[in-house]
């Protein structure tokens, strides 16, 4: 058995009193004190998460911008100096190897961000697809850490982090899905305005060795805005509700990007791409979709959506009570048939059918 992996701020974690998870091979703080707590605070205010267990990959090269057009689902060779970008790495038969999100460091430079479970997947799928580009791939994971910083206060705090100097672009001008260079405590620091709990945020690249500085600094500039550090279980009602997909549960090998909803991701009109003549589902192939369920018993993942009749209609894939919204959601992939918005359904929770509807996702946005 492989040995478990920390982060750099494993420290910070035991000091805080975190309780830990596996995720992906690394132990990771599920929750300093409460998961509702912790939800709220992101909702209302703001959380700082640990997310260095992710992957950082570095593409390089007179043909970076070529060779992500062939190797990733989107069009990342339009994309700006400065611009990041969700995408989708495809295998030959169109299941999705991992989602991905591309920056744009410079014309010939981007840096990619995957799931930490994937790291390896992805490492070997880019390599594989170098070819005659003329690019080098770089895992460079273990050099960097990755905090976020996500809530509607995140702006505020983030410009009040000491240590932050030499901001590329100020932070109220600093869009979403971009991304500025900085630097702290005299080290290169990637700022982007990205995130993955549906509120406003930040995730700042940080050299390992500062990561716990860094860590501190953004504690202490929040702690009048009541700022609390935020585990993964708190992470994961917060992307649920917002409609946010997550590999091992919306996506896999054996999805297709339509069925998850991110058909519009995938520039099907580039010349080619890896997966590209097998993107396109089945008729039959079951479609993500979200339920609103009644009372408070939720439905999980792996859970049945069932006809009145108990027949079966699909599987649950995420689901939780909402802490925002205070009712039962779920996200589910079941037959195309039964998606239709408004459509009626049953959970089979434990035995038990609780009546649901089909809505659209997401189930929370927030106000702007």
């Amino acid at each position: 058995m492989a040995e478990a992996r920390f982060t750099p701020l494993r420290e910070r974690h035991e000091s805080l009193g975190a309780s830990f998870t596996d995720f992906g091979g690394w132990q990771m703080p599920v929750r300093y004190t409460s998961d509702l707590a912790e939800h709220h605070a992101v909702r209302q205010s703001a959380g700082l998460f640990d997310i260095s267990h992710m992957a950082e990959f570095t593409v390089e090269g007179t043909g970076a911008a070529a060779f992500l057009d062939y190797a990733l689902a989107g069009r990342l060779s339009t994309m700006a100096v400065g611009k990041a970008k969700y995408s989708l790495l495809l295998a030959e038969d169109g299941g999705i190897i991992d989602d991905v999100i591309a920056y744009r460091l410079d014309e010939d430079r981007y840096l990619i961000i995957s799931n930490a479970g994937n790291r390896d997947a992805v490492s070997a799928a880019l390599s594989d697809r170098v070819g005659d580009f003329g690019v080098a791939v770089e895992d460079v994971s273990d050099a960097y850490a990755l905090l976020a910083v996500q809530g509607p206060s995140s702006e505020a705090i983030a410009a009040a982090i000491e240590g932050i100097t030499e901001v590329g672009i100020g932070w109220s001008d600093q869009k979403y899905y971009a991304w500025t260079d900085a630097f702290f405590l005299g080290a290169p620091l990637l700022i982007a305005r990205t995130g993955y709990t549906g509120e406003d945020g930040f995730e700042l690249l940080v050299r390992s060795e500062d990561a716990a500085a860094l860590w501190d600094a953004v504690l202490a500039a929040g702690e009048s805005h009541g700022i609390v550090p935020a585990g993964l279980a708190a992470r994961d009602t917060l992307r649920l509700e917002a409609g946010m997909p997550l590999y091992g549960h919306e996506l896999s090998l054996t999805t297709k990007p339509v069925q998850a909803g991110l058909g519009r991701v995938v520039a099907s009109d580039k010349d080619a791409f890896v997966g590209k003549d097998a993107v396109s589902p089945s008729e039959e192939a079951r479609v993500l979709v979200g339920l609103v369920a009644e009372g408070k018993r939720a439905g999980r993942a792996g859970y049945a959506v069932v006809a009145e009749d108990g027949s079966a209609l699909g599987e649950i894939t995420s689901g939780a009570l909402s802490p925002t919204l205070g009712h039962p959601i779920a996200m589910a992939y079941i037959d195309p048939a039964s998606a239709e918005v408004g459509t009626a359904v049953f959970l089979d929770v434990r035995g038990t059918k609780i009546p649901a509807t089909v809505t659209a996702l997401p189930f929370y946005r927030r106000t702007k």
